[in-house]
This record gives structure tokens, sequence and C-alpha cells, in this order.
């Protein structure tokens, strides 16, 4: 009985931590410069929460002149993401049906816009990665960089290089 029991535990503990395995193991959000004073920085927030700002410039603080990009860049910054903001995070990024998108949409008729890329990894060790601009694309999509640059915003950060 005791053998029925502790296998039973033993299969219970299993699916529970197999259902917390996410279906994408990182995802990436890069924004260039425009011509003006756009944040630039690369966002990477990994399964277990952990997140790295690679902020070159414009995120902690606001352009004064032109010679701003010449300034060192703000720096590389960790955080961990809350269970709750990773959990809409995916569900957002499900949302969008990140497959199913095309992989660009670059509108070419506008050039002084900051350009982006998402890169989406999966689980599978597949990837899709996604350029974006200034222009129309899916609502979804915008949705889940609306909610990615958000998380950029409302952390802790702390920076380590």
């Amino acid at each position: 009985m005791k053998y029925i029991i502790s296998l039973l535990a033993f299969v219970t503990v299993l699916s529970c931590t197999t259902s917390q395995t996410s279906k994408y193991s990182k995802i990436e959000y890069e924004v260039g410069p425009c011509f003006g004073f756009c944040p630039v920085y690369k966002l990477t927030v990994n399964s277990d929460r952990n997140a790295v700002l690679e902020a070159e410039h414009f995120n902690f603080s606001e352009g004064e002149g032109k010679g701003d990009l010449d300034k060192p860049r703000e720096g590389t910054f960790t955080s961990t993401i809350s269970k709750e903001d990773y959990e809409k995070l995916i569900i957002l990024t499900d949302a969008a049906d990140i497959k199913a998108l095309k992989y660009s949409y670059i509108d070419k008729r506008i050039m002084d816009a900051s350009k982006s890329e998402l890169s989406i990894y999966f689980s599978d060790s597949t990837k899709k990665t996604i350029q974006i601009s200034a222009g129309e694309k899916p609502q979804k999509l915008v949705d889940l960089l609306a909610f990615i640059d958000s998380l950029k915003k409302k952390q802790q950060w702390k920076k380590v290089n």
C-alpha cells in the first residue's frame, strides 16, 4: 500500500512540475534608434523569469541634444519578472500567435521611426524573429510589444555593467 501512495505522490509532483514548463525558453525584444530620442535597448526574458536589460540610450534619461548618442551606454541591468507579469507575458505571446505572423512588419515609407526585432525562442529549440517598425501590424502583436515595453519601465533593475 505504501508503494502505491509513494507512486501517486511521485506522479502528482511530476505532473505539477511538467505543467509549469513554458513553451517559450526566451523572449527577446530589441529596439533601435530613431531620428529623435527614442529608447534604445534590448530586453531578454528567460523562462525562469530572469530578465536582462541592455540599455543603450534614453531608457533612464531624456534626450537633450544631437550629441546624446555619443554619451556612454546606460548599462546592463538584471531583474526578476513577477510571476503575475510573466504569466501575462505568456498569455499575450500565445494570443499573438507568433508562428502565424509574418517575418516583417517594416513599412519602408516611414523612415524616421525606430526599427525593432522580436525574437521568440520556443522550448522545442525553434525560433521566430519578427522585424517591426511604424505602420500597420496586428493588434495582438501591438499589445504584446506594449506589455514588453511596460515591463522595462516597472522593474527594479540592478545594474551589473
